[in-house]
């Protein structure tokens, strides 16, 4: 998969289920060239999502429904992902 791919399956996934009204997904993946979990190609992405869904939420239990939601994604496709609730 493409880290095109990537962000597309990442993008359409948290639209669909967290209707954000800010989404961006930034991929980092250049600042771990050759980082162990990274050599096979696998991605390091920051999304960045601002959603009602999480108003009262805690940071936490948002995170977990985010993992949730990429579970199938990791660690192949998505090797680490950072998680800005704005």
């Amino acid at each position: 998969m493409t880290p095109a791919e990537r962000i597309a399956i990442i993008e359409e996934r948290l639209r669909t289920t967290f209707s954000p009204s800010r989404l961006e997904i930034v991929d980092d993946s250049w600042r771990h060239k050759g980082h162990e979990g990274s050599r096979d190609g696998a991605g390091h992405y920051t999304v960045i999502i601002a959603t009602a869904h999480f108003a009262n939420k805690s940071r936490i239990d948002a995170h977990r429904e985010i993992y949730a939601v990429l579970d199938d994604l990791i660690p192949q496709e998505v090797h680490a992902l950072q998680i800005k609730i704005v």
